[in-house]
């Protein structure tokens, strides 16, 4: 089962792109989309209602049968993190193999989160890479304040935890797409055509959301 969090402000082609190249590689029954409520790692300012970032994701998924999503972030009060959602996940699903899905941005910042020296012993991970043309380069290995509890594993390509769950780094196809481009984009009255699915959209005009009070 593959576990996929985010702020979703709103979600984009870019994020449903990614994991359905990540279901497909690692043969997913089932993604998992996990909106944040309360993101503690983001300036709340800007961010819309819980509401329509659930109903946005919704809206976005409804298509794709092994794609699904879970408000329990939105159901335990004060600010979601990420290892009180994968204690969850692992007590409700005991005997499914759990995989933590994040893009490699939000894995640089690992050792900032809460508890992150037990994420790995909770579940598995898969970090979306994508190449970048003149940045510093992505190193796909283990932080390194928990490099002595891990080892690669050459046959299965993947990073080893002490616990026995796996550190994989998967390369998917780059869309420069981010909620925040599209945000601005809506704040200017530009088209995000292509940029959003079409009931996201629909459901953004209709509710008047990112639009700049003048």
């Amino acid at each position: 089962m593959g576990l996929f969090g985010g702020t979703f402000n709103p979600i984009h082609l870019g994020h449903l792109r990614g994991l359905e190249e990540v279901r497909e590689a690692f043969r997913f029954q089932e993604t998992v989309f996990i909106p944040a409520a309360i993101p503690p790692h983001k300036v709340t300012e800007g961010i819309i209602d819980a509401k329509h970032r659930l109903e946005m994701v919704k809206l976005a998924i409804r298509t794709n049968p092994s794609f699904s999503i879970s408000s329990v972030e939105f159901d335990r009060p004060g600010k979601s993190y990420s290892v009180d959602t994968l204690r969850y996940f692992r007590e409700k699903n005991e005997n499914v193999s759990l995989f933590f899905i994040l893009g490699k941005d939000a894995f640089r910042e690992i050792e900032t989160w809460k508890d992150y020296q037990r994420l790995f012993s909770v579940s598995n991970f898969v970090v979306m890479t994508w190449p970048e043309v003149g940045k510093t380069p992505f190193h796909v290995q283990p932080p390194d304040s928990l490099a002595s509890s891990f080892r690669y594993d050459d046959e299965v390509k993947a990073w080893i935890h002490s616990s026995g769950h796996t550190l994989h780094f998967k390369e998917i196809t780059f869309l420069d797409i981010s909620s925040t481009k599209v945000r601005k984009k809506i704040e200017r009255g530009k088209s995000v055509k292509y940029l959003i699915p079409l009931e996201v959209e629909a459901y953004v005009k209709k509710h008047g959301l990112y639009q700049k009070n003048l």
